[in-house]
């Protein structure tokens, strides 16, 4: 044993003639107060003048409490600072940070998640245990469960502080199936005005639903299954979110690192449900392009409506371009088109001369967390810098999205799209299969700030 921890004989005696004068203070301390008291109470008694004395005392003890409330309203008194001179204080096995609590200038934004007993004082547990690291709470919501619930909190976090501290904290209050992930300044935004906007924004354009549950769930994968809802059941299950729509599609959210819950559910099936309501729509944006050659065109959304104009399109074009852009002989142009066009795949936009006739599509379909490019243009309107425009367009329309790198897939011997891809200057990744080649361009690291892609909007 380390007897250097161990107090000294010396300490020990004058630890008991501490205690011993304290003692002696608090008796004498009494006796005074007792003789004080009785004489007092002879004089107002037995004296001339008792009553005049007793009126005096409740003045002068009136005179003095207001003194001391103005007192105290002007010299407040604030919390006492720390000492930074002062010794560690001792760890109290919460996580906290040993030693003088002090205000950390450089924070970070964190989402933590964690499911607690529905018990009192559950959910202080865990706000105390974070208290202790400096913590401060943002903002917070519950989910309710079956057995329990599930709190989310945005907090701020004293930059030394990483996922492994506060996944302790939360544990030691009590939490389980702790989640963590650092967020950024747009995560500041309470959660109801969130759904609020991207519900504006899924009304305002079809194309927005995808991009409305990511924001809504964070990192998932989102398919949608043409004619797969009639037979499917609405719920969740852990990781995976079923959503039946009306027209008979069946929309799937999979979030392997976080299981969704009730509450999730229910917001996105109000999404769903109002996108199901207002039917296909696309914005009515364009804007005006003029060609180096001198030629004028409109770029706009296209939609279902512009069908058979993409179609005819597509019969002018050769059978080499064709090949490059579906990977083989184009069959079936019906069936694409209708997936293509459906602004519930993502978006697209048509190149339109004076006259009404396409020149130009460009295609920007939801991919899990990235979004994929295809591009299309007329034999006769090719090498003027219209693709490079169109696909820098829907760059920016990917990072508008919140997506943020987009891909290619093209032939091989496609040099025209590589060169295009090129223009975006951002990194580009190459991988070539079989004669395929998949081009992923990663924009959030580009040395260009891409232009807005309607600046009229």
């Amino acid at each position: 044993m380390d007897t250097t921890s161990q107090p000294s004989r010396a300490q020990r005696r004058s630890a008991r003639n501490h205690r011993l004068r304290r003692d002696t203070t608090e008796l004498a301390a009494v006796f005074v107060a007792v003789a004080s008291a009785d004489l007092v109470a002879n004089t107002v008694v037995h004296g001339h003048d008792g009553p005049v004395l007793l009126v005096a005392s409740a003045l002068a003890l009136v005179a003095t409490a207001v003194f001391h409330a103005w007192w105290a309203h002007r010299h407040p008194h604030g919390p006492p600072t720390p000492d930074p001179a002062a010794p560690p204080g001792p760890d109290t096995g919460a996580g906290e940070v040993t030693g003088p609590l002090r205000d950390f200038e450089q924070t970070t934004l964190w989402r933590l998640r964690a499911t607690v007993s529905d018990s009192p004082g559950s959910l202080a547990r865990i706000c105390t245990a974070l208290a202790g690291l400096q913590v401060s709470i943002v903002s917070m919501q519950t989910h309710p469960l079956p057995v329990g619930a599930v709190d989310e909190f945005l907090v701020r976090a004293p930059q030394p502080l990483g996922r492994a501290d506060l996944t302790r904290a939360v544990a030691s209050g009590g939490g389980r199936d702790i989640w963590t992930e650092q967020a950024d300044t747009h995560d500041l935004v309470d959660e109801p005005t969130h759904v609020l906007a991207l519900a504006t924004r899924t009304a305002l354009d079809a194309a927005e639903l995808p991009v409305a549950l990511r924001r809504l769930f964070g990192r998932c994968t989102i398919r949608q299954f043409p004619n797969g809802g009639a037979t499917a059941t609405a719920g969740i299950d852990g990781h995976l979110m079923r959503l039946p729509v009306p027209s008979g599609d069946l929309i799937e959210l999979n979030r392997p690192h976080l299981p969704f819950t009730p509450t999730e559910f229910a917001r996105a099936q109000a999404l769903v449900e109002l996108d199901s309501l207002l039917g296909p729509r696309v914005p009515k944006v364009e804007a005006r392009l003029t060609l180096p050659a001198g030629a004028d065109l409109t770029v706009r959304r296209a939609d279902p409506e512009d069908k058979a104009a993409a179609l005819a399109m597509h019969g002018r074009c050769s059978s080499d371009a064709l090949r490059k852009r579906y990977h083989g002989p184009l069959r079936d142009a019906d069936r694409y088109l209708d997936h293509l066009l459906d602004p519930r795949h993502g978006q697209t936009l048509a190149a339109e001369t004076p006259d009404g006739r396409i020149v130009a599509l460009a295609h920007l379909m939801w991919d899990d967390d990235s979004a994929e490019i295809a591009l299309l243009v007329e034999d006769a309107w090719q090498r003027r810098g219209l693709g490079v425009d169109l696909l820098r367009r829907m760059a920016a329309l990917a990072l508008e999205a919140g997506t943020p790198t987009v891909y290619a897939v093209t032939h091989a011997s496609n040099t025209g799209l590589i060169s295009t891809m090129r223009r975006l200057s951002a990194p580009l990744d190459y991988q070539v299969e079989d004669g395929t080649l998949v081009i992923t361009a990663h924009l959030s690291e580009a040395t260009e700030q891409l232009p807005t892609p309607w600046p009229s909007r």
